[in-house]
């Protein structure tokens, strides 16, 4: 009795997921579709057949693929010198990045406190300070690279 049940339930399911989509085109050759039947009046039924129900499947964990026979592999102890190599190389890096912030954040600073006789407008002054602000952001965003990049360590 069930496996009948379960089986008028599915068809049912089949029956219900078959959808009408109308094709209509507007007095000024413009295309528009619809499934609602009342807006379909003068309009052609398109045959599309039935539509999937059916949920996609999940996609698996991803098996890691096996590398090339000749593919060198590197011993622990020298992948954990590499990755200290590179994390002092980061660092000294970020080190130098932050005093190449500081003078431009000083040079910037510098150049605000003063204001020039042929810059009676004030868009001159923008002009002027432009480049200094851009030295300023190109060395933040740096700063903020290293430290992301020193973050995704391991």
């Amino acid at each position: 009795m069930r496996e009948v049940v379960s089986f008028l339930v599915l068809a049912l399911c089949a029956f219900a997921a078959h959808a009408q989509i109308y094709e209509c085109v507007e007095p000024n050759g413009i295309k528009r579709f619809t499934n609602i039947q009342s807006e379909a009046k003068g309009c052609k039924l398109l045959d599309i057949g039935p539509i999937n129900t059916v949920p996609a499947p999940k996609p698996q964990a991803k098996k890691s693929a096996p590398g090339p026979v000749n593919f060198p592999k590197v011993d622990p102890q020298t992948q954990r010198q590499r990755d200290a190599d590179r994390r002092r190389i980061l660092e000294q890096e970020l080190a130098n990045e932050q005093k190449l912030l500081d003078q431009a954040q000083k040079e910037l600073a510098g150049q605000e406190s003063i204001r020039l006789g042929s810059e009676r407008n004030y868009q001159r002054v923008l002009d002027r300070l432009e480049p200094y602000k851009k030295k300023v952001k190109l060395h933040e965003d740096n700063v903020t690279n290293l430290k992301k990049e020193l973050a995704n360590l391991r």
